[in-house]
């Protein structure tokens, strides 16, 4: 049925009742031009998105509401970009006031509730086969109107001269047999709507068919302004759009039901980040209590919770973002509990540690400065809560590759007293104190009933206590705790099992091996450089890595730009910015330059500056698509993802392939090697890496 026949027929039906009843005549001509009114713009809707056809989208037009006889979609617009159900409406007065819209005087909120309802029922249907629930969009388009785009109660609001490029800003997203896959489910779900009845009425005369009423409407799309509009759904759409997107091979792992605690692991690429955020909207929807969703690194949590909030608005307000340190630092607040965290005091009382005691003892007299053993006492230490030497003695130091004898320990052990003592003496705590001080008052006074779920992002680099204390909030219920991480992008030294926290995910674990985010090309260079990288994984065994078993996209190989000082390397980057800008047609906030030092990400942003670009520095980054390049260092970018990457700070020595022989300096050497290997897997379709001499 073409779209609109049905609105045509009703039109026509109202006109022959009012021929046959004077009575209501003035009410059923009124109408009637409703209908006729209807039957245009949608058809007009349909003519609109025809060019969305060779691109693999179908159409389903006029179509009855599942469970319903007479509940009428206008048109249900199935494709590579994913389900949008569009009712299209003739309102020439729209006013948008806070959460309520007007047409005219008229509320007209109600009809957005029901569209909004309507696509909650199709993705809960669609869920049975796959299908992500944001890949289920509900928008209203008025007729004849551009420029309008706003979203309310989940209902995106558009001109119906926008709505092509609405729905092709979304890309492509599903494969073809999966859209053949949707389609067919659709097909079932929305049943053709039938005609109406045939009027019954007692007049002399034959009823004719009045002529239908025109509307005042633009012309159509021209060629220029179609593929115009393609164009940018293909190239233009921000990257914050695809960080939400959800393969649904991976659909239902968010819906999978685990008996105890869980993990969730695989390479970079392969939507870990993704999995778990849509699977904090499926527990927000299906479970009691609020949804925490936490990560080591401290910007991240703003940005998914403003991912959250595009993919699934209903289930934002369930689900708590935060950084593990900052929740810490909440429940301490909360329960009056007295702190000061104060990094640079921490830092000079170490130091004071360090001449007094550590300097003049074993740990003073080897190449290793006096950070190495400073990392022992944050991550091997403090970082289980260990409080007694014969704890520390026999304990396996995970990750740490130079070895300490029983003296080595003891001085080890002096040295942390030392500091411990410095850290009251000036009556400041340090950031594993407010971990450590945090879990004792949840052992003290439980925090029940708050929280039915905890999602863990970047698990491998939370702490042994960390684990503990997020792990005491939910126990071993079914569904309470999910852990998603890969230990080949740990980059902090040290490590623990979850033994040690006092759990386990045994036959509660989930691989995922497909990259959907970079292109072969980028996989291959990062992974030549971590290759042969041995780990201890949270699980308790040595890993090397895992490799992903498939990785769909390719494009250009990475570009290696050998420079010699600070200043070529800028020129160069800025140069290859100009290009990705220029000649591939990246949007300038889809570019991001990491970095490993801070000093370099500030040299990188003076030199951007100073050549006209804009720029935000991922500490200020909340997710929110801007036109400025993302600069920022590599820890900050950890759970990120953009188009474009630009590396300009690598050292000759770390495109060595060949160890170092000392054990210190090859335990930095990975580090360093892995936490170049998270920059590179950020980059969707593009890598510069620029080495200096």
């Amino acid at each position: 049925m073409v779209a609109g026949d049905s609105a045509g027929a009703e039109s026509r039906r109202q006109l022959a009742l009012a021929d046959a009843h004077e009575k209501a005549a003035a009410e059923a001509r009124a109408a009637a031009g409703r209908f006729g009114i209807a039957e245009i713009t949608e058809k007009q809707t349909a003519r609109t998105l025809a060019p969305l056809s060779p691109l693999g989208y179908s159409f389903l037009a006029d179509r009855c509401w599942p469970g319903t006889r007479r509940a009428q979609v206008d048109l249900i617009v199935i494709g590579p970009g994913g389900v949008f159900i569009v009712d299209t409406k003739a309102w020439a007065e729209v006013a948008i006031d806070r959460d309520r819209i007007f047409r005219g005087d008229a509320d007209v909120t109600d009809e957005l509730l029901g569209l909004a309802d309507l696509a909650d029922v199709t993705q809960a249907d669609l869920a049975e086969i796959g299908l992500a629930p944001g890949e289920v969009r509900p928008i209203i388009a008025l007729a004849g109107r551009r420029g309008i785009d706003a979203t309310l109660n989940g209902v995106r609001i558009v001109g119906e001269r926008d709505l092509l490029r609405c729905i092709a800003s979304h890309g492509s997203r599903l494969t073809g047999p999966q859209v053949d896959v949707v389609l067919a489910r659709a097909l079932a779900l929305f049943p053709l709507a039938t005609a109406p009845a045939p009027i019954v009425a007692t007049v002399p005369e034959p009823v004719l068919p009045g002529p239908a009423r025109e509307v005042e409407q633009d012309a159509l799309l021209s060629p220029e302004e179609v593929n115009d509009a393609l164009l940018q759904g293909v190239l233009a759409q921000p990257i914050e759009e695809w960080m939400s997107f959800l393969h649904p091979q991976q659909a239902k792992l968010v819906r999978r039901s685990f008996a105890g605690p869980s993990r969730v692991r695989g390479p970079a690429g392969t939507g870990k980040t993704v999995v778990g955020l849509h699977r904090a909207a499926h527990l927000a929807r299906i479970k009691p209590g609020r949804i925490l969703v936490t990560t080591y690194v401290r910007t991240l949590p703003e940005v998914l919770r403003e991912l959250l909030r595009r993919l699934a608005p209903e289930a934002v307000d369930c689900v708590d973002f935060t950084g593990t340190h900052a929740f810490a630092r909440r429940i301490l607040q909360e329960r009056g509990v007295v702190f000061k965290l104060d990094p640079a005091q921490s830092r000079d009382a170490f130091n004071v540690a360090w001449r007094q005691v550590g300097a003049t003892s074993v740990l003073g007299n080897g190449t290793k400065d006096h950070d190495y053993w400073s990392d022992e006492i944050e991550h091997v230490i403090k970082g289980r809560g260990i409080s007694r030497f014969e704890h520390y003695a026999d304990l396996t130091r995970t990750g740490r590759r130079h070895p300490l004898n029983l003296s080595g320990r003891q001085a080890v052990w002096e040295l942390y007293c030392a500091y411990d003592a410095e850290l009251r003496r000036r009556g400041v705590n340090d950031f594993a104190d407010l971990v450590l001080l945090a879990e004792a008052e949840l052992r003290r006074k439980p925090m029940q009933g708050v929280y039915s779920a905890v999602i863990v992002d970047e698990a491998q680099d939370l702490s042994c206590a960390m684990i503990r204390l997020l792990h005491s909030l939910v126990g071993d219920e079914p569904d309470g705790l999910t852990l998603i991480g890969d230990g080949q992008q740990s980059i902090y030294p040290g490590g623990y099992t979850l033994a040690e926290a006092g759990l386990s995910v045994a036959g509660r674990g989930v691989v995922l091996d497909i990259n959907y985010r970079n292109t072969a090309q980028i996989v291959d260079f990062a992974q030549r450089l971590v290759a042969g990288d041995e780990y201890a994984d949270i699980e308790g065994v040595l890993a090397r890595g895992d490799v992903p078993s498939s990785v769909p996209r390719a494009g250009a190989d990475p570009v290696i730009s050998r420079c010699v000082g600070r200043r070529e390397l800028n020129e160069t980057m800025v140069r290859h910015v100009h290009s990705v800008i220029r000649d591939v047609g990246t949007g300038i906030g889809d570019v991001a330059v990491l970095c490993i030092t801070r000093r370099a990400s500030m040299d990188a942003t003076a030199a951007l500056l100073a050549a006209g670009f804009p720029v935000v520095n991922l500490e200020e980054y909340s997710g929110v698509p801007i036109d400025a390049i993302k600069v920022g260092t590599i820890k900050r970018a950890k759970g990120l993802e953009f188009k474009q990457v630009l590396i300009p700070d690598i050292r000759r020595e770390h495109t060595i392939t060949q160890p170092p022989t000392d054990d210190t300096d090859r335990e930095r050497w990975d580090l360093t090697r892995r936490e170049l290997y998270v920059a590179m897997t950020r980059a969707r379709d593009g890598l510069w890496v620029g080495i200096s001499n």
